[in-house]
């Protein structure tokens, strides 16, 4: 057990190595990942499960308890990322299933990875929780409609199946974990550091099952793609932080709602988009998956040394 757990905290560090080697192996040999595509959803599901592993029903008691501060991160979170998608999608006139993969990735939820940047960056990670609960318990009625809105001119979406689509493989796996965690919380704290390994796996197989089937693809369109996705996470990051300083929120505060509206839930968008609009319009997500877990550790790393007055460690004066 104890040399699992170094495993995974040793995987989990070198997540963003990890996607990249996957990915990469994917886009050259293709056939090695093609038999992931049709569990791209049960993989998420895995992911999300594990997350509600470690939740308690008592952490949601944070969400009533700073109700201004997630209202503002939680509108944050579903503004900004989905107009920049939208914006993005039409100022470098992207195909319509590429446009529609951009803007799912903009109006899907917060991912979970933002929890740990923002205890990097020594942000404030309640309010990081919070905001991942709340926009992910939010999923299944705002992305579709802000999809349907915003991508529609593109691509006919059927609001129902996505609905249907993210309670099936975002909400009935978090309830699950944490019905588990909540009667069985004994067991469930001894295997607990093991999630992240089982997380990573899934997450690196969902890159590699997309960047399989969308590998001619890719090469046609990658670095126009990884353009647009680099705008979008690193506009995401300084728009959030902005807002939340015009919202008068202090630097801890700051850094949350920054890096949570700029690292989205690239996984649900990833396997949204091959179940309603095809193999291609997944390829952002995929791309979003490698890219903000490389600008969240430098984003981690560069707000960390970025303090408020009131965070700043007192100097002790000698006589």
């Amino acid at each position: 057990m104890h040399y699992l757990e170094k495993l995974s905290a040793f995987i989990s560090k070198y997540m963003a190595v990890l996607v990249v080697l996957v990915a990469g192996i994917a886009l050259l040999e293709p056939v090695s990942f093609k038999w992931v595509a049709p569990n791209i959803s049960m993989l998420l599901g895995v992911v999300m499960f594990g997350m509600g592993m470690t939740l308690r029903l008592s952490d949601f008691k944070l969400v009533f308890q700073r109700p201004r501060d997630v209202f503002i991160g939680a509108l944050a979170q579903f503004t900004i990322m989905p107009l920049l998608a939208y914006a993005l999608a039409k100022g470098f006139n992207l195909p319509p299933e590429l446009a529609a993969g951009v803007i799912l990735v903009g109006t899907c939820p917060g991912g979970t990875s933002s929890n740990v940047m923002t205890y990097l960056a020594r942000g404030d990670v309640a309010l990081s929780v919070s905001m991942t609960m709340t926009t992910t318990i939010l999923a299944p009625i705002v992305t579709p409609l802000l999809t349907w809105w915003l991508a529609g001119a593109w691509v006919d979406i059927s609001l129902s199946a996505m609905m249907i689509s993210i309670v099936q493989v975002v909400i009935l796996p978090i309830v699950l974990g944490i019905v588990i965690n909540s009667f069985f919380e004994q067991q469930v704290q001894k295997v607990v550091k093991l999630l992240p390994l089982v997380s990573v796996i899934a997450i690196v197989l969902i890159v590699g099952g997309v960047v399989a089937v969308s590998a001619q693809k890719i090469l046609e369109t990658g670095l126009l793609i990884m353009a647009v996705v680099m705008c979008h996470n690193l506009l995401g990051y300084g728009t959030g932080f902005l807002l939340a300083k015009a919202f008068n929120m202090d630097m801890a505060k700051a850094k949350a709602v920054s890096i949570e509206v700029g690292m989205q839930n690239s996984g649900l968008a990833t396997s949204l988009a091959m179940l309603h609009f095809g193999p291609a319009a997944a390829i952002p997500g995929a791309i979003f998956s490698v890219w903000h877990n490389i600008s969240g550790s430098l984003a981690a790393n560069y707000l960390s040394s970025r303090m408020s007055k009131e965070e700043m460690p007192a100097v002790q004066t000698v006589k």
